[in-house]
């Protein structure tokens, strides 16, 4: 099987356009009831999964060209500035070297959107307008990363990234409602800043690691799908334990059993520590096994990540050349 027959069926999986939203549910103390967890099944299934054998040589690259177009490349750091928010913006239009493009028969392809502080919307809309592109702009608000400021400032933060610009909001939940069981003010949360992203699409951080348990992370995903969010998201990149296969497979779990009670299709994102393509190819084929094909497409999937993409350009490098690049001189933003 040639690398174009196989890159015809990954781009076969590619959208054509966005499902419908989800407009949320009642608040329904069933869906979060008798919730019983059995961890080392859990663990075992996850590493089960984690243990398939590779893909390799033209299949590699193709699915590695599918997982670029599924990045959210992400810049979160306290020393950001118009100008690296341009190079970020810059990479996400242009992730892969023109040459190694051509050879694999993907000559338009960006990643899925960039993500970004609210105060750099701006900065990353007049970038992306400069390169002639529409890719979408995500902000993270609501307090990130640990969502403790009040409601109010949380849903004006919002409220002023979608005024920038920003066509997605990622936002964290407030663990504290989680630790505490106060599944129904966490709802009305996630409800009320749902409805502060008007338009844009709402990705809902419940922050696994902060969670203590499994249960907590399948209620957690649960009530912030019946809120109306259009994806739920592992972890902020900023906690100690971010994604891991077990937390992914109770996340898209309750992702099934809430499209089997509502008919709506949740998107999932997992993020922190997703850093080589081995990772990235783990998480498609996690994803394709969990939730079928159709969730290998930017609206229902995406990968939160900073460096992923070097890695990934790195691989399909030696795929073309037979080597290795030689970091920024054959690869460079």
């Amino acid at each position: 099987c040639d690398l174009r027959s196989v890159r015809e069926a990954v781009v076969s999986t590619q959208s054509t356009g966005m499902c419908e939203r989800n407009p949320g549910v009642p608040f329904s103390e069933d869906l979060i009831s008798n919730v019983h967890i059995n961890y080392p099944a859990v663990v075992a299934v996850a590493n089960a999964m984690k243990g398939r054998r590779p893909l390799k040589k033209e299949y590699q690259a193709a699915w590695l060209m599918k997982a670029v177009s599924l990045i959210d490349l992400t810049t979160l750091a306290g020393d950001d500035t118009s100008a690296n928010v341009f190079r970020l913006c810059h990479y996400a239009k242009y992730p892969v070297r023109k040459d190694v493009k051509e050879q694999l028969g993907f000559n338009d392809i960006t990643t899925a959107a960039v993500c970004v502080y609210p105060s750099r919307v701006a900065d990353a809309r007049a970038a992306l307008k400069q390169l002639g592109c529409n890719i979408p702009v995500a902000s993270v608000a609501a307090g990130f990363p640990e969502g403790q400021t009040p409601l109010e400032t949380r849903i004006r933060e919002v409220e002023l990234a979608v005024e920038a610009g920003a066509m997605e909001i990622d936002i964290v939940i407030n663990r504290t409602l989680v630790l505490e069981g106060r599944w129904e003010e966490l709802y009305d949360e996630v409800k009320v800043l749902r409805k502060a992203c008007g338009e844009a699409h709402l990705k809902t951080i419940i922050a696994t690691g902060h969670l203590a348990d499994m249960e907590n992370v399948y209620k957690a995903s649960m009530v912030s799908m019946m809120a109306g969010s259009d994806f739920i998201k592992t972890s902020t990149g900023k906690e100690s334990v971010n994604a891991t296969f077990p937390v992914a497979l109770i996340m898209t779990r309750a992702i099934k059993h809430y499209h089997e009670h509502t008919g709506y299709k949740i998107g999932f994102k997992p993020a922190g520590g997703i850093r080589t393509a081995k990772d990235s190819l783990q998480w498609l084929v996690f994803m394709k096994e969990q939730l079928g094909k159709e969730w290998l497409h930017p609206h229902l999937f995406r990968m939160g990540a900073s460096s992923l993409l070097g890695d990934i350009e790195r691989q399909l490098h030696h795929y073309c050349t037979g080597r290795y690049a030689n970091n920024a001189y054959d690869i460079g933003m």
